[in-house]
């Protein structure tokens, strides 16, 4: 890579701490297969934080000021992916923004291309027993977006292998019972060790508790470790 993509990843990189987000990086999609990664070569992964005072609350269950949270994120970071694909494109390059969720299918409970998976591949973090990607500064307490791109950018060294260890603290609160305990490795099934159907279950039955109607969950973001010691450097206890 020469100085001009150092200098347009740096330029991506401020825009997007200027709009909130907390972890960057650039992604190799070589390993993925053609169709997935729709015929770009690289990724921009970046994601931004939950309110920490929120996350500390859906400790016991989802409240409906998570779901408000969820939703907000989810649109900012669509937005933000957005406009980062419109500056890329200024830029001469191809540039394709995913939303933060929204596409993905019911039948197969996945989206065409994961941002978990990007993550991964940029080194920005593992995905952990609850299938959720965790990060080491924020634990698993942000939510994710991708602009899919052929720009020259300066891309990261993949994580290949949960840093989760012996823990299972996630798995053992999830309501749904939706994990085997087994530490997540880069191409292996999420089925090995994370049942999506049985989580899905287990959210709606601990949301209509809570909540009286569907909802997202959380308690495993709330319960992680990691999620704890940022939450405690923020002087949330």
């Amino acid at each position: 890579m020469n100085d001009d993509a150092t200098m347009l990843s740096d330029a991506v990189s401020d825009r997007l701490r200027d709009a909130g987000a907390v972890v960057v990086g650039f992604a190799d999609l070589a390993p993925l297969d053609e169709t997935t990664r729709q015929g770009f070569p690289r990724a921009v992964s970046f994601a931004m934080p939950l309110s920490p005072s929120i996350v500390a609350g859906i400790a016991e269950g989802p409240t409906e000021a998570y779901a408000g949270e969820y939703s907000r994120l989810n649109s900012l970071l669509t937005q933000t992916a957005q406009d980062i694909a419109a500056f890329i494109e200024t830029r001469g390059w191809r540039a394709q923004a995913r939303p933060a969720t929204g596409d993905w299918s019911t039948a197969t409970l996945r989206a065409p291309f994961q941002h978990k998976t990007a993550a991964t591949l940029a080194g920005l973090g593992w995905i952990g027993k609850c299938a959720l990607l965790v990060t080491p500064d924020f634990g698993p307490a942000v939510r994710w977006a991708s602009v899919l791109t052929d720009a020259p950018l300066l891309t990261g060294t993949p994580v290949v292998e949960s840093r989760c260890g012996d823990c299972t603290v996630c798995v053992d609160i999830c309501p749904g019972k939706a994990c085997s305990g087994q530490n997540w490795r880069a191409g292996m099934p999420r089925e090995e060790f994370w049942d999506p159907k049985a989580c899905m279950a287990g959210m709606q039955k601990v949301s209509m508790a809570r909540l009286g109607r569907s909802g997202v969950c959380g308690m495993c973001i709330a319960a992680c470790p990691y999620t704890r010691a940022y939450l405690r450097k923020v002087g949330i206890k």
